[in-house]
């Protein structure tokens, strides 16, 4: 491996797990308030379980495209979002965040492994490449941390 694409694949790593211009994911949700997983706030559309849900089905999603020759893509927005506002229970919201830092190690693992190819097609996609798909998660998951900081503001729980 180059030193060029090592550095590339740190920085990939480094965008999808940490703070750079902006508050981490596990920050924005440590200590979320449980009665105010499921609360909504006027003029936004989704609670802090729908905001958790999304970020981790969307970025599953990407990692089982990016790595399963069998993917079946998911119906949008429907697979995507979960229809209830709130967790079943607080073992449910830790559960949803144990499932997305495991998908989070698996992509670093990914993208940390010389044999992965972060240039070629993916060969049952459309021209999606793995590059692609890590800057498609980074991206994601950015815009949402922002919502979910948003909201954790006018819940009155934001201290950052």
């Amino acid at each position: 491996m180059s030193a060029d694409d090592k550095l590339l694949r740190e920085h990939l790593i480094d965008n999808l797990k940490n703070a750079n211009a902006h508050v981490d994911l596990f920050s924005a949700l440590k200590d979320f308030p449980e009665d105010l997983c499921g609360k909504k706030v006027r003029g936004f559309p989704h609670s802090a379980w729908q905001l958790l849900e999304h970020i981790r089905l969307a970025l599953h999603d990407l990692l089982v495209f990016s790595t399963d020759p069998d993917y079946t893509a998911l119906d949008w927005p429907k697979d995507y979002w979960p229809e209830e506002d709130a967790p079943k229970s607080a073992a449910a919201w830790k559960a949803s965040i144990k499932a997305l830092k495991a998908d989070l190690e698996a992509f670093e693992k990914l993208i940390r492994n010389p044999e992965s190819n972060l240039y070629a097609k993916i060969p049952w996609g459309d021209g999606q490449t793995l590059l692609r798909e890590v800057l498609v998660a980074i991206d994601h998951n950015s815009y949402h941390v922002g919502q979910l900081v948003m909201l954790r503001q006018q819940l009155g729980a934001w201290q950052g």
